[in-house]
C-alpha cells in the first residue's frame, strides 16, 4: 500500500510547490497571467480562490479585485470588461508581451495586440514583494488604469 501512496503524495507535493511558485521575472508573471486567463482560470470575477488573486497582484490591488468579485449578487461588478484586453468582446490578433524594463524593485511590461482591427496596448506596473514580482497596476493606452476603475465607485 505504501508504494501506491508515494506517487500520489509526490504529485500532490509537486502541484503544491508549482501553485505557490513565486515569479522571479516580471515578464514571466505577465505571461502566466495571460495563459491562466485564456485557459478560463483568471483571477478576475471568480469567488473561489483569493490565493489566485494574491498570486499576481500586490495586496492593495488584490484587495480591490477580490472585493469587486465578492460584491452582492444583485450588483454588477465594477469590472464590466476584460482588464487584460481592455474590451468587453475580444478577437485578439498580433498579441505580444514585451520584455521587462526593471529599475531596482519596480518593473514595467508592455503588452500590445489588435482587437477587432483596433490596435491596443497596456503597460503592467510591477513591484518586487519579497522575492517575487506582483502587479501593482495596469495602465491603458487609451487612458486610465485598473486601479482607477476599481476605486471609481
Amino acid at each position: 500500500m505504501r508504494t501506491k501512496l508515494f506517487p500520489i503524495t509526490s504529485l500532490i507535493f509537486i502541484f503544491a510547490i508549482s501553485a505557490a511558485a513565486q515569479f522571479t521575472s516580471p515578464r514571466a508573471l505577465v505571461v502566466d497571467l495571460y495563459q491562466k486567463h485564456d485557459a478560463k482560470q483568471s483571477p478576475f470575477w471568480q469567488k473561489k480562490s483569493r490565493a489566485r488573486v494574491d498570486r499576481y497582484f500586490t495586496k492593495q490591488l488584490a484587495d480591490l479585485i477580490w472585493k469587486d468579485a465578492q460584491g452582492p449578487n444583485d450588483d454588477a461588478p465594477t469590472l464590466d470588461g476584460d482588464p487584460l484586453y481592455d474590451a468587453q468582446d475580444t478577437q485578439i490578433k498580433a498579441f505580444q508581451i514585451g520584455t521587462a524594463t526593471v529599475n531596482a524593485d519596480k518593473a514595467e511590461v508592455r503588452v500590445t495586440f489588435t482587437n477587432f482591427k483596433e490596435k491596443k496596448g497596456l503597460r503592467f506596473a510591477l513591484m518586487r514583494v519579497g522575492s517575487s514580482w506582483k502587479i501593482e497596476n495596469i495602465f491603458y493606452d487609451r487612458g486610465g488604469s485598473l486601479m482607477e476603475w476599481l476605486t471609481s465607485t
